[in-house]
């Protein structure tokens, strides 16, 4: 898949559009508000990488026990779990056939896209050799997971 200029501007406005929005969407029958979700990323190290995306996102390390580590984000309810997964094989970025494909990605607003960059990097991140466009930054972490940088130059 070839991320083109024109997807990017069309996903960055879909997401705007997406935050703007405050209408009421009906739940699962057995959710509430005030109850958990997040998300759940597999790793080699599980400890090692909460602690990157603590110090990238400045979000504290909540709980960590062998095997799994929680970041806790500011939102009530919301977490991000990384559990250890002995036969982790890292994606590749870009796609390509017959490799471990990323199955998700974070995409992170920046507002100093070469700073960002600098950061993530001095934390352990790796620049990915193919970049999409001027305004994304595609990164590894550490574990290798591709994650990006946006600079969205139309807002403040």
């Amino acid at each position: 898949m070839v991320i083109t200029d024109r997807k990017l501007a069309s996903a960055t406005v879909t997401m705007r559009k997406v935050l703007r929005e405050r209408r009421t969407i009906p739940l699962m029958r057995s959710r509430s508000d005030g109850m958990w979700w997040g998300a759940a990323i597999e790793a080699p190290d599980p400890g090692s990488l909460a602690a990157f995306y603590s110090r990238l996102l400045g979000w504290p390390v909540a709980h960590e026990e062998p095997g799994t580590a929680i970041l806790k984000p500011p939102q009530d309810g919301v977490f991000l779990v990384f559990q250890l997964a002995t036969d982790y094989v890292p994606p590749v970025w870009p796609p390509a056939d017959g490799q471990q494909r990323p199955m998700m990605h974070f995409d992170i607003q920046v507002g100093d896209l070469d700073a960002a960059v600098d950061d993530a990097v001095k934390l352990g991140a790796r620049v990915a050799a193919a970049q999409p466009n001027s305004n994304v930054r595609v990164l590894l972490d550490p574990a290798g997971h591709p994650f990006c940088l946006c600079k969205d130059d139309d807002e403040a």
